[in-house]
Protein backbone atom coordinates (compact mmCIF):
# COMPACT_ATOMS: atom_id res chain seq x y z
CA UNK A 1 0.00 0.00 0.00
CA UNK A 2 3.06 2.38 0.51
CA UNK A 3 4.07 1.96 -2.52
CA UNK A 4 0.67 2.49 -4.00
CA UNK A 5 0.72 5.60 -2.33
CA UNK A 6 3.39 6.73 -3.46
CA UNK A 7 3.17 6.00 -7.11
CA UNK A 8 -0.22 8.02 -7.04
CA UNK A 9 1.71 11.13 -4.88
CA UNK A 10 3.98 11.13 -8.33
CA UNK A 11 6.40 12.96 -5.87
CA UNK A 12 9.83 12.26 -4.34
CA UNK A 13 9.72 10.58 -1.33
CA UNK A 14 12.28 9.39 1.66
CA UNK A 15 11.91 5.54 2.55
CA UNK A 16 13.29 3.11 4.58
CA UNK A 17 13.03 -0.75 4.49
CA UNK A 18 14.22 -3.55 6.55
CA UNK A 19 15.65 -4.92 2.61
CA UNK A 20 17.10 -2.08 1.63
CA UNK A 21 16.47 -3.19 -2.42
CA UNK A 22 12.68 -2.82 -1.33
CA UNK A 23 13.44 0.99 -0.73
CA UNK A 24 15.56 1.64 -3.23
CA UNK A 25 13.36 0.12 -5.89
CA UNK A 26 10.53 2.78 -4.46
CA UNK A 27 13.15 5.34 -4.39
CA UNK A 28 14.09 4.93 -7.98
CA UNK A 29 10.58 4.79 -9.22
CA UNK A 30 9.40 8.11 -7.69
CA UNK A 31 12.60 9.88 -7.62
CA UNK A 32 13.11 9.77 -4.14
CA UNK A 33 15.92 8.37 -1.61
CA UNK A 34 16.20 5.12 0.06
CA UNK A 35 17.35 5.99 3.50
CA UNK A 36 19.62 3.35 6.06
CA UNK A 37 17.16 3.48 8.44
CA UNK A 38 13.20 4.59 9.96
CA UNK A 39 15.18 7.14 12.37
CA UNK A 40 17.05 8.71 9.00
CA UNK A 41 13.73 8.90 8.05
CA UNK A 42 12.12 10.29 10.60
CA UNK A 43 14.31 12.66 10.82
CA UNK A 44 14.39 14.66 7.37
CA UNK A 45 10.47 13.85 6.78
CA UNK A 46 7.93 16.24 7.35
CA UNK A 47 5.23 13.62 7.95
CA UNK A 48 5.92 9.84 8.52
CA UNK A 49 4.02 7.47 7.19
CA UNK A 50 3.53 3.74 8.54
CA UNK A 51 3.28 1.35 6.27
CA UNK A 52 4.83 -1.96 8.17
CA UNK A 53 3.12 -4.76 10.07
CA UNK A 54 0.87 -3.73 12.75
CA UNK A 55 2.67 -5.74 15.43
CA UNK A 56 5.85 -3.46 14.63
CA UNK A 57 4.24 -0.60 15.95
CA UNK A 58 6.20 -0.48 19.39
CA UNK A 59 9.22 -1.68 17.71
CA UNK A 60 9.45 1.37 14.58
CA UNK A 61 8.02 3.84 17.49
CA UNK A 62 11.11 2.84 19.27
CA UNK A 63 13.00 3.65 16.97
CA UNK A 64 11.59 6.92 15.48
CA UNK A 65 9.60 8.45 18.79
CA UNK A 66 10.65 11.60 19.22
CA UNK A 67 11.64 12.53 15.77
CA UNK A 68 9.36 12.33 13.72
CA UNK A 69 7.32 15.37 13.70
CA UNK A 70 3.74 13.92 12.42
CA UNK A 71 2.39 10.48 11.74
CA UNK A 72 0.13 9.35 9.33
CA UNK A 73 -0.99 5.76 9.85
CA UNK A 74 -2.12 2.68 6.88
CA UNK A 75 -2.30 0.35 9.67
CA UNK A 76 -4.78 -2.00 9.47
CA UNK A 77 -6.53 -2.83 12.97
CA UNK A 78 -4.32 0.08 14.72
CA UNK A 79 -6.40 2.19 16.89
CA UNK A 80 -5.52 5.92 17.30
CA UNK A 81 -5.44 5.38 21.03
CA UNK A 82 -2.57 3.06 20.59
CA UNK A 83 -1.08 5.12 17.76
CA UNK A 84 -0.86 7.85 20.58
CA UNK A 85 0.20 5.77 23.33
CA UNK A 86 3.37 4.75 20.82
CA UNK A 87 3.83 8.57 20.04
CA UNK A 88 2.99 10.22 22.77
CA UNK A 89 2.22 14.16 21.76
CA UNK A 90 3.00 13.11 18.13
CA UNK A 91 0.26 14.35 15.91
CA UNK A 92 -1.47 11.33 14.24
CA UNK A 93 -3.84 10.58 11.58
CA UNK A 94 -5.27 7.31 10.99
CA UNK A 95 -6.17 6.82 7.44
CA UNK A 96 -7.49 3.25 5.28
CA UNK A 97 -6.74 3.65 1.98
CA UNK A 98 -6.96 1.14 -0.99
CA UNK A 99 -4.90 0.35 -3.38
CA UNK A 100 -6.67 2.15 -6.39
CA UNK A 101 -4.65 5.07 -4.94
CA UNK A 102 -1.75 4.37 -7.60
CA UNK A 103 -4.02 5.54 -10.37
CA UNK A 104 -5.77 8.39 -8.27
CA UNK A 105 -8.48 7.14 -7.95
CA UNK A 106 -8.47 5.48 -4.62
CA UNK A 107 -10.94 5.88 -1.56
CA UNK A 108 -9.35 7.03 1.85
CA UNK A 109 -11.06 6.80 5.25
CA UNK A 110 -9.71 8.63 7.48
CA UNK A 111 -9.73 9.79 11.66
CA UNK A 112 -7.97 12.40 13.33
CA UNK A 113 -5.70 12.34 16.63
CA UNK A 114 -6.19 14.84 19.14
CA UNK A 115 -3.08 16.41 18.87
CA UNK A 116 -3.26 16.91 14.86
CA UNK A 117 -4.55 20.70 14.51
CA UNK A 118 -6.54 22.16 11.84
CA UNK A 119 -3.89 23.54 10.06
CA UNK A 120 -1.78 20.21 9.92
CA UNK A 121 -4.76 18.00 8.80
CA UNK A 122 -5.04 19.90 6.33
CA UNK A 123 -1.74 20.10 4.77
CA UNK A 124 -2.14 15.99 5.64
CA UNK A 125 -5.42 15.94 3.77
CA UNK A 126 -4.26 17.77 0.78
CA UNK A 127 -1.60 15.06 0.97
CA UNK A 128 -3.44 12.25 0.38
CA UNK A 129 -6.42 13.62 -1.15
CA UNK A 130 -4.02 13.55 -4.60
CA UNK A 131 -4.35 10.35 -4.75
CA UNK A 132 -8.49 9.71 -4.31
CA UNK A 133 -11.56 10.74 -2.37
CA UNK A 134 -10.99 11.75 1.45
CA UNK A 135 -13.77 10.54 3.62
CA UNK A 136 -14.21 11.15 7.39
CA UNK A 137 -14.73 8.10 8.72
CA UNK A 138 -15.73 7.74 13.07
CA UNK A 139 -12.65 5.94 14.37
CA UNK A 140 -14.72 3.24 16.01
CA UNK A 141 -15.87 2.27 11.99
CA UNK A 142 -12.48 2.82 10.18
CA UNK A 143 -12.26 -0.98 10.59
CA UNK A 144 -15.77 -1.77 9.06
CA UNK A 145 -14.35 0.91 6.13
CA UNK A 146 -11.43 -1.55 5.51
CA UNK A 147 -13.65 -4.07 5.48
CA UNK A 148 -15.54 -2.30 2.37
CA UNK A 149 -13.23 -0.17 0.52
CA UNK A 150 -9.40 -0.85 1.36
CA UNK A 151 -10.86 -4.62 -0.24
CA UNK A 152 -12.34 -3.31 -3.13
CA UNK A 153 -10.02 -3.85 -5.92
CA UNK A 154 -9.37 -7.54 -4.62
CA UNK A 155 -12.71 -7.86 -4.28
CA UNK A 156 -13.86 -6.41 -7.62
CA UNK A 157 -10.80 -8.41 -9.42
CA UNK A 158 -12.88 -11.41 -8.10
CA UNK A 159 -15.86 -10.55 -9.80
CA UNK A 160 -14.69 -9.05 -12.86
CA UNK A 161 -12.85 -12.62 -13.50
CA UNK A 162 -15.80 -14.09 -12.53
CA UNK A 163 -18.36 -12.50 -14.81
CA UNK A 164 -15.61 -12.68 -17.53
CA UNK A 165 -15.31 -16.31 -17.10
CA UNK A 166 -19.16 -16.64 -17.57
CA UNK A 167 -18.81 -15.07 -21.20
CA UNK A 168 -15.77 -17.39 -21.93
CA UNK A 169 -17.66 -19.90 -21.17
CA UNK A 170 -20.12 -18.96 -23.58
CA UNK A 171 -17.36 -18.53 -26.53
CA UNK A 172 -16.03 -15.50 -26.00
CA UNK A 173 -12.83 -14.42 -26.30
CA UNK A 174 -11.14 -14.06 -22.85
CA UNK A 175 -9.65 -10.20 -23.69
CA UNK A 176 -13.07 -9.10 -25.09
CA UNK A 177 -15.03 -10.42 -21.83
CA UNK A 178 -12.61 -8.62 -19.91
CA UNK A 179 -12.29 -5.28 -21.60
CA UNK A 180 -16.28 -5.64 -21.93
CA UNK A 181 -16.74 -5.88 -17.51
CA UNK A 182 -13.74 -3.95 -17.03
CA UNK A 183 -15.50 -0.90 -18.74
CA UNK A 184 -18.95 -1.80 -17.72
CA UNK A 185 -17.72 -2.11 -13.98
CA UNK A 186 -15.71 1.37 -14.67
CA UNK A 187 -19.13 3.16 -16.32
CA UNK A 188 -21.68 1.55 -13.41
CA UNK A 189 -19.60 3.05 -10.66
CA UNK A 190 -19.45 6.31 -12.31
CA UNK A 191 -23.34 6.28 -13.10
CA UNK A 192 -23.95 5.06 -9.16
CA UNK A 193 -21.67 8.63 -8.31
CA UNK A 194 -23.42 10.80 -10.31
CA UNK A 195 -26.65 9.26 -9.25
CA UNK A 196 -25.80 10.49 -5.19
CA UNK A 197 -25.10 6.73 -5.00
CA UNK A 198 -28.36 5.57 -4.94
CA UNK A 199 -28.04 2.18 -5.38
CA UNK A 200 -32.07 1.83 -5.85
CA UNK A 201 -32.50 4.34 -8.66
CA UNK A 202 -29.55 2.82 -10.48
CA UNK A 203 -31.02 -0.79 -10.53
CA UNK A 204 -34.36 0.29 -11.00
CA UNK A 205 -33.10 2.71 -14.26
CA UNK A 206 -31.62 -0.68 -15.63
CA UNK A 207 -34.32 -3.06 -14.84
CA UNK A 208 -37.50 -3.94 -16.68
CA UNK A 209 -39.76 -5.75 -14.85
CA UNK A 210 -39.90 -9.39 -16.42
CA UNK A 211 -36.88 -8.81 -18.76
CA UNK A 212 -33.49 -9.49 -18.85
CA UNK A 213 -31.84 -7.87 -16.31
CA UNK A 214 -34.51 -9.02 -13.25
CA UNK A 215 -33.83 -11.91 -14.79
CA UNK A 216 -29.99 -12.19 -14.13
CA UNK A 217 -30.66 -9.65 -10.83
CA UNK A 218 -33.04 -12.70 -9.43
CA UNK A 219 -30.40 -15.80 -10.13
CA UNK A 220 -27.72 -13.66 -8.16
CA UNK A 221 -29.79 -12.74 -5.34
CA UNK A 222 -30.55 -16.96 -5.24
CA UNK A 223 -27.08 -17.76 -5.58
CA UNK A 224 -26.72 -15.81 -1.76
CA UNK A 225 -24.36 -12.04 -3.19
CA UNK A 226 -25.82 -10.47 -0.02
CA UNK A 227 -25.24 -13.05 2.46
CA UNK A 228 -21.46 -13.60 0.90
CA UNK A 229 -20.68 -10.20 0.85
CA UNK A 230 -21.78 -10.00 4.61
CA UNK A 231 -19.65 -13.13 5.54
CA UNK A 232 -16.96 -11.45 3.56
CA UNK A 233 -16.69 -8.27 5.73
CA UNK A 234 -17.41 -10.76 8.89
CA UNK A 235 -14.21 -13.03 8.14
CA UNK A 236 -11.94 -9.26 7.71
CA UNK A 237 -13.47 -8.01 10.82
CA UNK A 238 -12.86 -11.69 13.00
CA UNK A 239 -9.04 -11.54 11.59
CA UNK A 240 -8.43 -8.08 13.28
CA UNK A 241 -10.19 -9.40 16.46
Amino acid sequence: MGTALARGWGEPVLCSDAVLAAAQRLAAATGGEALASNAAVAERADLVVLCHKPYQLAAVAEQIGGRANAIASILAGVTIDALEEAYPATPVVRLMPNTAVEVRRGVICYARGKHLDDALAGQVLDLFGRSGKMIATPEDLIDVAMGLSAVAPAYVALIAEAWADAGIARGMPATLATELVAEAIAGSADLLIARGQDTLAVRRAVTTPGGVTAQGLASLERSGVRPAFRDALDAVLGHLA
